[in-house]
């Protein structure tokens, strides 16, 4: 009998150690939307484990019904919030909207044309992404991360690639070629511009483009990566520190060039559409700074997971696009292709007509 009930005891602590560990957790992910990284880098960690910590604590808290726990309300308590946030990551099926789309815009990090199937290389491989971009028929193609070897003529190579398309870009140099962000629009286009980024290869790129109820300025963002390997945290000695050091720096640098954006957007003397890969979770304050004055197109009129890196699905959505409240969101989808090792984002919208500040 005494050892029953020091098992009994035992369960009992563990299942509270657990519990009250998971509610924490999921307390600081809520948080992480409005602590600064640069002030507290570690904050970000909270939000990028929420999904996780999400589903373990709301299995904790069906289990603490059955066992008729004491930690029951406290565990409620703490995932009311996700009410909020859990649609960021996962929308039901909805009715089709009404109204016909007039928009459609594509954002997709291509990897540098690097990270599709094996059997392909670089040209291979940029052909045939090319081909299946221009059979989805958008108005506005984003494309970051595009990579041309050394000695490409950039601007032939969007007018063969892209018929029909003007091409807005901004590319860095490298030992081996061209690489960075661009805009193709088959909207006319009136203004354009670049957000350099500090010590970073990183980028911003901006147009203002013509729509039939005004200018919109579309920001194509990629935002400091991470660039971690897994594989090679597994096999290189002192990977960890040199991970802790690579997830501090990104960590930091993202709020910072998110302040810039959003200054160009502040001064812009019309509304924005925000897009790219922000390297961050919808639990994040990178992209809850974003969110002010934009509407998030999967939230709206996605279905299904969210998430856009393909290595670590369904887990992180980091790939967006943040719309204007002069537009209404009628469709969006992730395509699953192989083309990188991101999945393309696609939206639809309708123009409401209200004119642009």
């Amino acid at each position: 009998m005494a050892e029953k009930k020091k098992r009994h005891w035992l369960s009992h602590l563990s299942f509270g150690t657990v519990s009250l560990t998971a509610a924490v957790l999921l307390v600081l992910g809520y948080f992480s939307v409005v602590v600064n990284p640069a002030k507290a880098w570690f904050f970000t960690l909270f939000g990028l484990l929420y999904p996780l910590v999400f589903l373990l604590t709301l299995v904790l808290f069906v289990w603490s019904l059955f066992r008729r726990s004491h930690l029951r309300g406290l565990l409620f308590l703490v995932l009311l919030p996700s009410l909020f946030f859990a649609g960021r990551y996962f929308q039901y099926k909805r009715p089709v909207p009404e109204k016909e789309a007039t928009l459609k815009v594509v954002s997709y990090n291509v990897g540098l044309f690097a990270q599709g199937p094996s059997s392909m290389d670089r040209k291979a491989l940029a052909d045939s992404l090319s081909t299946w971009l221009l059979k989805q028929n958008a108005d506005l193609i984003c494309l970051q991360e595009v990579f041309l070897p050394l000695g490409s003529s950039i601007d032939s190579w969007f007018l063969h690639h892209f018929p029909g398309y003007k091409a807005h870009y901004y590319v860095l140099t490298g030992e081996n070629g061209h690489f960075g962000n661009v805009i193709l629009s088959r909207r006319s286009t009136t203004d354009k511009g670049k957000i350099n980024f500090e010590k970073s290869t990183n980028m911003a790129i901006w147009a203002d483009v013509r729509l039939d109820s005004g200018t919109v300025r579309v920001y194509n963002c990629h935002f400091e990566s991470y660039n971690i390997s897994l594989s090679g945290l597994v096999t290189k000695s002192g990977a960890m520190e040199d991970t802790e050091r690579k997830m501090r720096r990104s960590i930091i640098e993202r709020p910072r060039q998110v302040a810039e954006v959003i200054h160009g957007m502040d001064s812009a003397p019309v509304r924005s559409l925000a897009v790219g890969d922000f390297n961050d979770t919808p639990v994040s304050y990178t992209y809850f700074r974003l969110l002010r004055g934009h509407k998030d197109s999967f939230v709206k009129a996605g279905q299904g997971f969210g998430a856009t890196y393909r290595s670590l699905w369904p887990l992180l959505r980091i790939d967006y696009i943040l719309y204007p409240p002069e537009l209404e969101a009628v469709s969006y989808e992730i395509p699953h292709v192989r083309y990188s090792d991101h999945y393309p984002v696609i939206a639809t919208y309708y123009e409401t007509g209200r004119n642009p500040r």
